[in-house]
């Protein structure tokens, strides 16, 4: 395993999980990630990408929410779980995520390329 996939799969299981509203997709949108989590994405065309910017949409996003829930990044899983990332409809998990391990989190996007989803 790479030390990138390591990362990734580390920050990603100190992240709370909650159940949406289902069909929301309100904190959908375009968002960035790096190279290690987009290499886990479908690969979408510049058309597809194109129209969902159009739309400010997420490429991802289908008619049934996210198509990529279980890969989707983790700028993704921290919103809900973060009060600097609230669910618009006010869904959270029991224990909100760790502060230090949010930090973490941040640090890791902001040492990495970042590409648009």
């Amino acid at each position: 395993m790479s030390c990138q996939r390591e990362i990734v799969r580390r920050l990603r299981e100190g992240i709370p999980g909650f159940e949406c509203v289902a069909g929301c997709h309100d904190c959908c949108g375009p968002v960035t990630t790096s190279s290690e989590e987009m290499s886990r994405l479908p690969v979408k065309s510049d058309a597809e990408h194109a129209e969902a910017l159009e739309q400010f949409n997420c490429v991802h996003l289908g008619a049934n929410g996210c198509e990529v829930y279980a890969e989707r990044p983790l700028i993704c899983r921290l919103f809900g779980t973060t009060p600097r990332m609230p669910c618009p409809n006010g869904r959270r998990p029991q224990q909100m995520i760790d502060p230090r391990h949010e930090q973490q989190i941040h640090n890791y996007i902001a040492s990495t390329r970042q590409v648009l989803v």
